[in-house]
């Protein structure tokens, strides 16, 4: 299978869609399957490109014998605004559209476009078009819907636009597939049906990422005490986390001996949260830079408590990635939610951990204050044994190649001979086992 992966994000990135992407490539190289990635220069979450990316124009790269990288230049800002964002997507659009058209030339089955940004659907879909190939639209965060509901954007007339073209895309689209039970309803509200979407979680590593006692953490590495209580907050630093709440909250509880919040992460509000922490002499805050992810579950066993905060607004648009590896280290994890999200209701229904209210640092403090003063061990279990349930990279991925073996088939079958034309045929009827299983 030849797979063409469309996204702005992909490896090196440590965080977000771009660990994800690699992750998937790499999987699907391993099992046989050419891969071929139009992408852009590592950025994120820095929003700075990364060494020794930085300077380049168009860039070929092999990442292994069956993986190759195109990437693509494109404009980013060092702080990320409303149209500094569109600016910035637009870009990546227009560079990127430049190597899909020399891409029809080259033998391709099926195309993945993963996003954001939502409109890299556009010549996504053309493509696959002119070329005769079924496309996955994957969602990782429900773009259009938060631009509104977080008031990035205002302009109604271009509010407007932007839901009209992702409906169009979504519309046309041979499979959607996004990430959570929550975001799956999203999409089914927008008129789509719902044979055609697919629920493709992020994966976690279960060998790689498990329980560890906190001897093997980074507690002292990174200058604490073994007798110091840590609440974490490690991922993208950006304006749906809210986290000026969680300096607003770590201020109030900064009498608290030996009691220190610990934020590892790069992102648009990381400068502000510091000229925060600095204003108003929190003490007992520490920021650290985005660990090697060797070192990942190091990391995450230092932490008695997870943070894992949200904006109302976003309740169901997008599913934080931390959460995954969060369970499988089998973490004790603080959530915001509104009661009527789907998240709310997954983690209330498993007890997998401390639910609060969004946007409120008086749930906020109430809630740490429990955790720390509650036995979590039910939650930790929990947590493991759902990750292993439902998040086993192993299970995720073969079952997304499984559907990507089905719509190639489906595509055949329907531009093969006029005597397959008029069969009724279920794309989603065939199980196809791996090229290592076949072999």
């Amino acid at each position: 299978m030849k797979v063409l992966l469309y996204s702005i994000n992909h490896a090196p990135e440590l965080t977000g869609i771009g660990k994800y992407n690699g992750e998937l490539t790499e999987w699907l190289t391993d099992e046989g399957h050419e891969v071929k990635v139009i992408t852009s220069f590592p950025y994120y979450p820095n929003w700075k490109v990364q060494s020794p990316y930085n300077g380049k124009w168009w860039k070929k790269e092999q990442r292994s014998e069956q993986e190759t990288l195109i990437r693509c230049p494109l404009y980013v800002p060092r702080q990320p605004s409303a149209l500094k964002r569109i600016l910035h997507e637009f870009s990546f659009l227009l560079t990127s559209s430049l190597v899909l058209l020399a891409s029809l030339f080259q033998k391709v089955d099926v195309v993945v476009c993963v996003v954001t940004p939502f409109h890299l659907g556009l010549p996504a879909r053309l493509f696959s078009w002119l070329k005769g190939v079924p496309m996955v639209y994957h969602i990782q965060d429900l773009q259009v819907d938060a631009a509104g509901d977080l008031e990035m954007i205002k302009n109604k007339s271009l509010l407007a636009a932007m839901k009209s073209t992702e409906k169009w895309i979504l519309n046309s689209s041979d499979l959607v597939s996004t990430i959570s039970e929550g975001m799956v309803k999203k999409i089914e509200a927008k008129g789509i049906q719902d044979k055609k979407i697919y629920l493709f979680p992020n994966w976690v590593d279960l060998d790689f990422i498990q329980p560890l006692p906190e001897s093997e953490s980074l507690k002292e590495t990174l200058g604490f005490l073994p007798s110091d209580r840590i609440v974490l907050y490690s991922g993208n630093l950006g304006e749906k986390q809210g986290l000026d709440k969680v300096i607003e909250v770590a201020r109030h509880l900064k009498e608290i001996d030996n009691l220190y919040f610990v934020i590892v992460g790069e992102g648009g509000v990381k400068s502000k949260l510091i000229q925060l922490v600095e204003e108003h002499q929190v003490r007992n805050v520490r920021f650290f830079p985005l660990q090697a992810y060797d070192k990942l579950g190091a990391l995450l066993a230092m932490a008695d408590l997870h943070l894992v905060p949200q904006r109302k607004a976003a309740s169901d648009l997008c599913l934080p990635s931390k959460l995954s590896t969060i369970f499988a280290a089998g973490g004790c994890a603080l959530i915001t939610a509104d009661p009527g999200s789907e998240l709310y209701k997954i983690v209330h229904r498993y007890q997998l951990g401390i639910l609060i209210k969004p946007d409120d640092p008086e749930s906020l403090r109430e809630g740490i204050l429990a955790s720390l003063n509650c036995d979590t061990e039910v939650y930790k279990a929990n947590a493991r044994s759902y990750a292993e349930q439902f998040f086993n990279k192993q299970r995720v991925l073969r079952s997304f190649e499984q559907q990507l073996f089905q719509l190639i088939e489906f595509m055949n079958l329907t531009t093969e001979t006029p005597s397959s034309q008029g069969k009724q045929v279920n794309k989603f009827d065939t199980v196809y086992l791996s090229k290592k299983e076949r072999s």
